[in-house]
């Protein structure tokens, strides 16, 4: 197979709990993800010529090198499979915000998985393609299964949970991006601090919100999924962008059931079950309005 096209959806956090920082410098979460119908297309072409992984795309905001989780994804892929000097071109449109808290470059590193297992005749199981996710990053192997899963650990551990149908809508300021590791260290400062007799720190607050939002799906009820969404990151976020709890207060105010900013954020999702007029209030701003879906990267 000479060409293969995947698309790779985003992902946002239904309940996002920080329960501890770990020694390897990561930190234990317990989180309620959910794949949501906004999409990058990735485009995997087999280089004749070149032996070299190469990248493209439609964005200048990201990087087209070794730094890009695509460029990583494949040269594990190869090595995995013990093949030497293979080239291909990986083309990135991007269609899901950079640096917004979800998940576009991780489900794009899923996606190079996915494709390159389909054009080399499926020499991996989902197995062995989920322990490559986990070297990847924290957030690979749940866009490599996506739908809805508890995710623990560092985020690679994943329980698959039903996947409720309901609309969401995702707000992100477009002069704002933010960084992951940036929106965790400053968590850790506030909530972390360093113990000097100890290699090990102590341990921040906890919620039960998770649980109780796997209970609400259960019941089909989307008004407590929306009541019990929660984000330990906001509590660092908020303090630093007003943006974000503008943003908030906005939706809640025009109709959604409830919004919460997604991941390490900037970007923000509301619930909602009635018609909204979003455009009429978000002039500015990146906006897509979107859905749950039950599944991660495909083939298309």
């Amino acid at each position: 197979m000479e060409k293969v096209k995947v698309k790779t959806p985003a992902k946002i956090n239904l309940t996002l709990e920080v329960l501890n920082k770990r020694p390897d410098g990561y930190h234990d979460i317990k989180s309620l993800m959910q794949s949501v119908s906004l999409y990058d297309f990735l485009t995997i072409t087999k280089q004749e010529v070149s032996k070299d992984i190469t990248l493209s795309g439609n964005k200048s905001d990201i990087p087209y090198d070794e730094t890009n989780l695509c460029y990583k994804s494949a040269k594990l892929f190869f090595e995995k499979i013990n093949l030497k000097d293979h080239g291909v071109n990986i083309n990135i449109e991007k269609r899901i915000p950079v640096a917004a808290g979800l998940a576009g470059g991780s489900t794009n590193a899923a996606g190079i998985l996915v494709g390159l297992n389909e054009m080399y005749n499926k020499p991996l199981s989902m197995e062995d393609m989920s322990q490559l996710a986990a070297k990847i990053g924290s957030d690979v192997n749940f866009c490599l299964h996506g739908g809805t899963q508890l995710a623990t650990s560092r985020g690679e551990q994943l329980k698959p949970i039903s996947t409720l149908d309901f609309n969401v809508i995702i707000i992100k300021p477009k002069a704002l991006s933010l960084s992951t590791k940036d929106i965790y260290t400053k968590y850790s400062e506030l909530f972390f601090p360093h113990n000097a007799q100890e290699e090990f720190v102590v341990e921040g607050p906890k919620f039960q919100n998770t649980e109780l939002i796997i209970n609400a799906i259960n019941e089909n009820n989307i008004e407590n999924i929306a009541l019990f969404l929660s984000n330990d990151l906001e509590k660092v976020a908020l303090g630093m962008y007003e943006q974000i709890q503008d943003i908030k207060n906005k939706l809640i105010s025009i109709g959604c059931l409830n919004a919460i900013m997604s991941g390490s954020g900037p970007s923000v999702f509301g619930i909602y079950n009635t018609d909204i007029d979003f455009y009429e209030h978000f002039a500015g701003y990146e906006m897509f309005e979107t859905f749950t879906i039950d599944k991660g990267v495909s083939i298309y």
